[in-house]
């Protein structure tokens, strides 16, 4: 990474954002191209987002991703916003335009389809519904993703029933395409299901454990959870002890980052295993 007077300058904005590993993956293709660049962490307050956003062009940003709690507010905040963005009601990317505009776009849904289809290439959903945990903002890009991919239904599961209702109302596109259901009902959806995704942080360092029972949920469904630290969490473990294809949520951080940063850097990058490993390695090294 290389710092003059005319560095190119993006971020991180969340509250807090020091678990965040974006840093390091866009420092690794930084670093990689010897681009005049750097990515910062931006702390941001929500009650402060506003102020932040605005002064981004004001700062000479290019622009910023952002991570919880900010994505669904920043919708209403940014200028401009891109079809996919407006689809999942969230925003996770900013660009500054040239005439210092803030477009917002979602990359959520990309990160995680590109991730799905690398890790499990055997994979079609076209054959089986998939069960998705969780309601949040994370649960919308997947589902719109899973849509795209052709999934003949969703099993939506979340402990309150009337954001799960919205997110359906949001993204159902066909008829029946999205069932919610109760939290209580989760193992029992798994039978005849293709896939299984973890959008919750249940799982996560810190975070009380997911419970959930495996046993009806068929073989060949890959088990997918987009938590990323710990890299595999017990569900992951669980599901590769009882022989399913998992896939954890690195990949899916990786992927969703390309786009931002080719237009901030003006770079095309591509996700590699060694940047995986080195970004992998920040997780090892933070426990």
């Amino acid at each position: 990474m290389r710092i003059t007077g005319r560095t190119r300058l993006a971020g991180i904005m969340g509250w807090p954002v020091g678990h965040s590993r974006s840093p390091q993956l866009h420092g690794f293709w930084l670093e990689q191209y010897g681009i005049d660049g750097a990515y910062l962490p931006l702390p941001v307050r929500p009650e402060h987002l506003p102020e932040a956003l605005r002064a981004l062009p004001i700062l000479g940003f290019r622009g910023c991703n952002l991570t919880i709690p900010h994505k669904e507010k920043a919708l209403l905040l940014v200028d401009r916003v891109d079809a996919e963005a407006r689809r999942i009601g969230a925003v996770n990317t900013i660009i500054v335009t040239e005439e210092g505009k803030l477009e917002g776009r979602n990359t959520d849904s990309l990160g995680f389809r590109q991730n799905l289809l690398e890790c499990a290439p055997e994979w079609d959903g076209r054959r089986a519904a998939a069960v998705v945990l969780g309601a949040g903002g994370a649960s919308r890009a997947v589902v719109a993703a899973l849509l795209d991919l052709g999934v003949p239904g969703v099993r939506l599961v979340n402990r309150s029933r009337e954001r799960a209702l919205a997110l359906g109302r949001d993204l159902g596109g066909t008829e029946g395409a999205i069932s919610v259901h109760a939290w209580e009902e989760r193992s029992r959806l798994l039978a005849g299901a293709g896939l299984l995704v973890n959008t919750t942080n249940l799982g996560m360092e810190g975070e009380a454990p997911l419970e959930l029972d495996l046993d009806r949920l068929p073989l060949s469904a890959p088990v997918a959870d987009l938590v990323y630290a710990p890299l595999e969490t017990a569900l992951l473990a669980a599901a590769r002890e009882k022989g399913h294809r998992v896939i954890d949520g690195l990949g899916t951080l990786l992927h969703q980052g390309r786009p931002g940063f080719e237009a901030w850097f003006g770079v095309a990058v591509s996700v590699t295993p060694a940047q995986r490993a080195a970004v992998a390695a920040t997780l090892k090294e933070s426990r």
